[in-house]
């Protein structure tokens, strides 16, 4: 497990240029747009960003991340444990042009400035690796243990009692229908 802290910043072309790599940790408490996600934001996150150019001498970066994070299980509202990973392959640009000439493989990341945030793609590809809405295995989730308890402490409706049907009250008042 890696305990030194990634870099905020780093110059995205010169990275490239070099073939350089980068790992750390980062804490989800200094995400501040995956932070609210999180049920709480204790997590550490894994990441590592390796640049390089590829054959046609696009500037790449891959992205790997790991966390085990807490977030609210949808169904029953309780904390639970989410582990997430992602990897990623983005192409840097500096225009919208460029970034509409990529391939289909390829996500751009849209760099305007020379010092680029890390944190920023880290977190951006955290929030990708979150899923649309997290649950509890059944088993384990509280809402379906309610429910079950619920639906068991009704009493039986007795087997020969027959409801009347509310629209017999109509048929009585329909013309030509004489009781």
């Amino acid at each position: 497990m890696l305990t030194e802290p990634l870099p905020s910043t780093l110059d995205l072309r010169k990275a490239a240029a070099r073939g350089v790599s980068v790992k750390g940790t980062l804490k989800a408490l200094d995400l501040q747009r995956f932070r609210p996600l999180l049920a709480d934001d204790d997590a550490l996150v894994q990441a590592e960003l390796a640049f390089s150019r590829d054959e046609e001498n696009r500037f790449l970066v891959t992205v790997l991340v790991a966390v085990e994070v807490q977030v609210i299980c949808q169904r029953c509202l309780e904390p639970m444990a989410l582990y997430l990973e992602g990897e990623n392959t983005l192409a840097i640009v500096w225009t919208d042009e460029q970034a509409a000439q990529l391939p289909r493989h390829l996500e751009p990341l849209i760099v305007n400035e020379e010092a680029y945030s890390l944190w920023d793609v880290v977190e951006d590809e955290l929030i990708l690796a979150l899923p649309p809405f997290s649950y509890h295995p059944l088993e384990e989730c509280k809402q379906i243990q309610i429910e079950s308890d619920f639906s068991t402490s009704l009493p039986d409706q007795e087997a020969g009692e027959e409801k009347p049907n509310p629209f017999d009250v109509l048929a009585q008042l329909k013309p030509g229908n004489k009781h």
